[in-house]
C-alpha cells in the first residue's frame, strides 16, 4: 500500500510540473523566453525555450513511466474467495425461493 500512495504522489506532482511548464509556454515560441530579450543573458532566448521544451518532454516521460508502474503497485485483495459462475448460479437457486401460480378470483 505504501507503494502505491508513493506512485500517486509522485504522478500528482508530475501532473502539477508539467501543468506550469505547458502554461509558461508560449504557442508563438514567446513564453518565459520572452522576458529575456537581453543576448547578454546566461540564458538567453533560444536557450529559455530549449530548456522548456525538454522539461516538458521530460515530464511526459515520467508521468507516461509512473502511470505504467502504477499497475503493478496498485493493492489487490488476495484473501477473496473466487467463486465460479457455477457455484453462483447454484446459490441462486438454493435462496430463491418457487413462485406459485396466481390465480384470478372467478368474475362475478
Amino acid at each position: 500500500m505504501g507503494a502505491y500512495i508513493l506512485v500517486s504522489v509522485l504522478i500528482l506532482i508530475a501532473c502539477v510540473l508539467l501543468s506550469l511548464v505547458v502554461l509558461v509556454q508560449n504557442s508563438k515560441g514567446g513564453g518565459l523566453a520572452s522576458n529575456f530579450a537581453s543576448s547578454n543573458q546566461f540564458m538567453g532566448v533560444r536557450k529559455t525555450a530549449d530548456f522548456l521544451e525538454k522539461t516538458t518532454w521530460t515530464l511526459a516521460i515520467i508521468l507516461l513511466v509512473l502511470s505504467l508502474f502504477s499497475i503493478f503497485v496498485i493493492p489487490r485483495n488476495v484473501n477473496v474467495s473466487r467463486t465460479t459462475d457455477t457455484e453462483l448460479r447454484q446459490l441462486i437457486n438454493e435462496q430463491s425461493a418457487p413462485v406459485e401460480d396466481f390465480q384470478a378470483p372467478p368474475a362475478e
